[in-house]
């Protein structure tokens, strides 16, 4: 896999070594800062790469920003070019991840709100295992952040030493990934992706005041679901006993992708393996983020045909 050899610091190129931040800048002493994670998708028949629902991931972005009260001029048209030059300059010919991040700069203190830095970076990103083998998932013990604490919506960094607690407990105790609950005990979603279960021959997912992240990829996958299954996607609190009687589960995000669920603590999900729906959803979504077909083109960036 090779190595980016650029990262955009501040609006400009700059070797990948040379991306540096000062150890008392606010956003490395507290987390004060918020981030997005982008998927790039190399289509060699076209010879292009699409970046996946770009605009929608800058608007979170700035949502970020405003909610962490970060005193910035960025645009979405600034931050968006940076992205371009960025995969551009790395020459990148295969599936990438990218991270526009935004933090607090400078020697401030706790409550600094500026000056701000910003940069992106993108890096090689192969399609993992658990995408096809699927995922033995536990309950944590770690209840998720919820509104009243911190943002879980925002993609604040201090968010997420919640979701490592969790996963790197599941990860200990012999599971592939976790499941956390709310305060009020109902399934939120995983450490970095949502949740979703075919229950009834349903498709259910928490809904959006259950602690999560409003998933850009989750969003998606309750359009594609109702369009093969036509049916819309149940938005509602999830009991964890729920999870143990589904036919089918999987987790998903923009890092994630699309991850089945084989079992939640023990408990077989279904059949114990790759469900049905999970691998017409999984089709139908790669098909779509890799520019294999022309229904939601409306979602893809093209990186070099778009200069």
């Amino acid at each position: 896999m090779p190595q980016a050899r650029y990262i955009s610091l501040n609006g400009t190129l700059v070797p990948f070594a040379d991306a540096k931040v000062h150890i008392l800048a606010p956003g490395m002493k507290y987390g004060a800062g918020v981030f997005e994670g982008i998927r790039g998708y190399w289509n060699s028949r076209r010879e292009e790469v699409f970046l996946f629902r770009l605009p929608e991931h800058l608007h979170r972005l700035q949502f970020s920003m405003e909610v962490m009260r970060l005193a910035h001029d960025l645009t979405d048209e600034r931050v968006a070019a940076a992205v371009l030059e960025v995969v551009r300059a790395n020459e990148f010919r295969e599936d990438i991840h990218i991270r526009p991040m935004v933090w607090v700069d400078g020697t401030g203190d706790m409550l600094a709100s500026g000056p701000v830095g910003w940069a992106v970076a993108a890096v090689a990103r192969p399609q993992a295992k658990s995408v096809t083998e699927g995922l033995h998932c536990a309950v944590s013990s770690w209840r998720r952040i919820n509104d009243s604490a911190m943002p879980p919506r925002v993609k604040a960094n201090g968010n997420y030493i919640n979701s490592r607690l969790a996963g790197q407990q599941a990860v200990l105790d012999g599971y592939d990934s976790v499941l956390m609950l709310t305060q009020q005990g109902h399934i939120a979603e995983s450490h970095g992706a949502c949740f979703f279960m075919i229950r009834n021959g349903r498709p259910v997912t928490p809904a959006v005041t259950s602690s999560i992240l409003e998933s850009i990829t989750r969003a998606t996958l309750i359009d594609l679901l109702a369009e093969l299954t036509g049916q819309q996607t149940e938005e509602r609190d999830i009991d964890r006993t729920e999870v143990y009687d589904a036919e089918e589960a999987f987790l998903c995000g923009s890092g994630h992708e699309i991850e089945p669920i084989l079992s939640v603590d023990r408990h077989k999900v279904g059949a114990g393996l790759v469900g049905e729906l999970t691998r017409r959803l999984q089709r139908r979504y790669f098909d779509l983020v890799r520019g294999e077909t022309n229904e939601h083109a409306d979602w893809l960036t093209p990186v070099y045909s778009g200069r």
